[in-house]
């Protein structure tokens, strides 16, 4: 009898153990904000070697932080030689120079980063990232996409670039299906000429007309590919022309198109995210808006609160990539207006790498009722990535 007993309460206890495990394990989160198939993490590599911009590879780390089954981290070119790129999935080359990133790599790191294309890995090129990749003659490059770019007025300028998605681009990115012309930061991307469209799916074309100095010859923009996906060896390609990982509203497409390459499952991601609405006109930065640009920064500084105020609102209206970093010292701005302002902004922006400096505003805060409003805006900062 004692023995039944004793068996009966353990395999009682057993049960109520694993009833609590599987409790634990569920989460009621957004798709796209937790690891909803206790899948494997995916690791995700962004190169910060020499020629890339400091910005370009902060904002891509944050946009993959949008994805909690993605692991990012930085690696350098030392890194990769040293074998580090063999715990990678895939490997992101972002925003920066393509030739001095090239150069960075030295030619034993490119060959690697070749083979590890073509063994079956995943990379993503983000504008420097897309130069690198071309076969553009003259031009110290990757080829691992059958594209020239554009070398005559390559610096065509920046802002709000508009595109058009394919069926192809569709598919990858269902949630922007159905709008007539989406939009994404631009800043002198790569322009190409396909010299192979049977090699690569084009998902998206340029409608704008980038040419904003006197001397840039128009009409050479429009039809360009803006994204695309290709193959090398065994492994996927992604190249994307503009910068979504700065575009709020389409910072997700960055993880999206990581899992495109690891050939993971494409999960959706939450609305607070998905924001493809919120720019909905191109804003090209000829001399007039950049003048605009250089006036309300130094607006910023003024010592009436509604100037500084009017300035972030004016700053956003032209969608002003470096006013959002702008907007983080205003955090610490003694009117406690400039401070709600400016963290409305980076929540709006989906400026992911404010949460320690509103975390500190929050601490710092006297005011009760806006101390309320700051842990708010750091609550939902703070979501997006969790």
């Amino acid at each position: 009898m004692n023995i039944s007993f004793y068996r009966i309460k353990i395999f009682f206890l057993i049960a109520i153990g694993f009833i609590s495990f599987v409790s634990c394990s569920s989460n009621n989160k957004k798709p796209g904000t937790e690891n909803t198939n206790q899948e494997k993490l995916l690791s995700v590599g962004v190169f910060n070697g020499t020629g890339t911009s400091t910005t370009c590879v902060m904002e891509t780390l944050e946009a993959l932080k949008l994805d909690a089954g993605i692991k990012g981290k930085t690696i350098s070119a030392a890194e990769i030689q040293n074998g580090t790129i063999d715990n990678l999935d895939v490997l992101i080359f972002p925003g920066g120079s393509g030739s001095k990133e090239f150069n960075n790599l030295g030619q034993i790191v490119a060959e690697k980063v070749q083979k590890f294309a073509a063994g079956g890995k995943g990379i993503v090129g983000i504008c420097a990232g897309g130069y690198l990749f071309a076969t553009t003659v003259d031009y110290p490059s990757l080829k691992i996409i059958k594209a020239h770019t554009y070398r005559d007025h390559y610096n065509r300028g920046r802002g709000i670039m508009g595109f058009k998605l394919t069926d192809k681009g569709a598919e990858i990115f269902p949630e922007l299906r159905g709008q007539d012309t989406l939009f994404v930061q631009f800043y002198d991307g790569p322009i190409y000429d396909v010299f192979e469209p049977e090699s690569m799916n084009i998902l998206g074309t340029i409608t704008s007309d980038i040419a904003t100095h006197k001397v840039d010859p128009k009409g050479l923009t429009p039809g360009k590919p803006a994204f695309l996906t290709s193959t090398y060896g065994k492994g996927k390609v992604f190249v994307s022309v503009g910068h979504p990982e700065s575009t709020a509203g389409m910072r997700w497409t960055v993880p999206r198109m990581a899992r495109y390459v690891a050939n993971a499952e494409l999960i959706s991601y939450s609305d607070d995210v998905v924001r493809p609405h919120i720019n909905n006109h191109e804003i090209l930065y000829f001399p007039k808006i950049i003048s605009y640009e250089r006036e309300n920064f130094w607006n910023l500084f003024d010592e009436n609160d509604s100037v500084v105020i009017a300035a972030i609102d004016n700053l956003y209206s032209i969608r002003s990539r470096p006013s959002i970093r702008w907007s983080i010292g205003l955090l610490r701005h003694k009117s406690k207006n400039v401070r709600l302002k400016a963290a409305d902004y980076l929540v709006n922006t989906e400026y992911t790498d404010a949460i320690p400096d509103l975390e500190s505003a929050v601490n710092y805060e006297n005011d009760s009722d806006t101390k309320k409003v700051l842990e708010q805006r750091l609550n939902q900062l703070s979501n997006l990535i969790k």
